[in-house]
């Protein structure tokens, strides 16, 4: 039976060190875990109590296909509380995760051969749903100078056809760096004029650490804004996240989502509502990246991993290790099999210069980081001998 030529994405590299990472550990060994995005909590506790209750009352089955009315007017104040916008809940849609959002928003917005802008590094995923959606990622390559975020003058003046859309993430995964509104305006407005749609990745607001995080709602209403409740509600294996459109938008996805998904899972949704009123639970996970951010900060030189950006938020340090290799995969292997570290290599998330970059989580629990850091600098001294 043949494949589609669609089907021809590439891995998702850090799930492969995922499980090289698991059958190390299924032969015996102890792993530490620095390479998946992955917060080391659950659920906050209230959440995964108020799922208790209504599966006793509750046949928990299909929802409507823009997510339960309660979850999205909640979601709507969110935006007033945390940015000062004033929002209609009609515009909010509960996604099967953020990658639920991103295939709905990339099939609205966009035709196939449609070209679509993306800063490198940047989440790889991005790249392979548009494949698949017979779309044309454009890699746009970023500098250390702009904290590896897209500028305007970054993006493609000769382009045939141009870009149709420009998809940006702040927090960035891998970098953690932030665009301040002055920066986003000035995406957003460059966007507008070449005729692109918008795509805003904020699935790491709450998560920052200098500075807040800037939504593009405080920008303009004709973008698109993708968050989840994977990171900083601490729910990534529940598949619940949601998305902002504009108005006149709303019935298109709508079609489209009922069609493609239904709904998202209903107890994700249920989960995700009470979640968002654990804010005690929530800020004391916020602390303990908090710390894992400065020892990773103080603590990589050490091991010889001097050159990154100290990230404003998510929970990634991304760091230039071209003084070690010009060969990430087979470095990051290298790590796991002699130190006991999964790290995740850096073609993830830019195929052109990613094999001289790692990407370190410290999602983890503060112990973990600092074992991890340990075997990283006793390794590292091994190694330069």
């Amino acid at each position: 039976m043949r494949n589609s030529s669609r089907s021809q994405v590439d891995p998702f590299i850090v799930m492969d060190v995922m499980e090289a990472a698991r059958a190390a550990e299924a032969a015996g060994r102890h792993i530490i875990h620095m390479e998946i995005g992955q917060p080391g909590t659950p659920a906050p506790a209230g959440a995964r109590r108020a799922l208790t209750d209504a599966m006793e009352g509750d046949a928990l089955g299909y929802t409507v296909a823009l997510g339960i009315p309660q979850l999205r007017e909640r979601i709507a104040s969110l935006y007033k509380d945390w940015y000062n916008v004033t929002l209609d809940p009609a515009r909010v849609v509960v996604t099967p995760g953020s990658s639920g959002a991103f295939i709905l928003g990339f099939t609205a917005l966009f035709d196939a051969g449609d070209k679509v802008g993306l800063g490198e590094p940047g989440y790889p995923s991005y790249r392979q749903i548009l494949r698949a959606l017979d779309l044309i990622p454009v890699g746009i390559p970023t500098s250390a100078e702009n904290r590896l975020q897209p500028v305007p003058a970054d993006l493609p003046t000769n382009l045939p056809g141009g870009l149709q859309g420009l998809i940006t993430a702040s927090p960035g995964n891998p970098s953690g760096t932030m665009l301040d509104l002055p920066h986003l305006e000035a995406l957003v407005g460059a966007a507008h004029d070449m005729g692109a749609s918008f795509i805003s990745d904020e699935i790491y607001h709450g998560l920052q650490y200098d500075g807040r995080a800037v939504s593009a709602l405080e920008v303009s209403d004709d973008v698109y804004v993708i968050n989840s409740f994977s990171k900083y509600f601490s729910m990534t294996g529940w598949r619940v996240g949601w998305m902002v459109v504009p108005e006149d938008h709303v019935r298109v996805i709508e079609r489209l989502a009922q069609n493609m998904f239904i709904c998202s899972p209903h107890a994700s949704q249920v989960t995700a509502l009470a979640a968002m009123g654990c804010d005690d639970e929530l800020r004391g996970n916020l602390e303990v990246y908090a710390r894992n951010r400065q020892l990773m900060i103080d603590g990589l030189p050490g091991a010889g991993f001097d050159k990154f950006a100290p990230p404003d938020g998510a929970f990634y340090i991304y760091a230039d290790v071209s003084a070690h290799t010009d060969d990430s995969r087979a470095f990051a292997a290298e790590i796991l099999e002699n130190a006991g570290v999964a790290v995740t290599p850096g073609l993830d998330f830019d195929p052109i210069r990613g094999h001289q970059t790692l990407r370190f989580s410290y999602a983890r629990a503060t112990e973990d980081i600092v074992e991890g850091l340990g075997r990283l600098t006793r390794y590292m001294a091994t190694r330069a001998k």
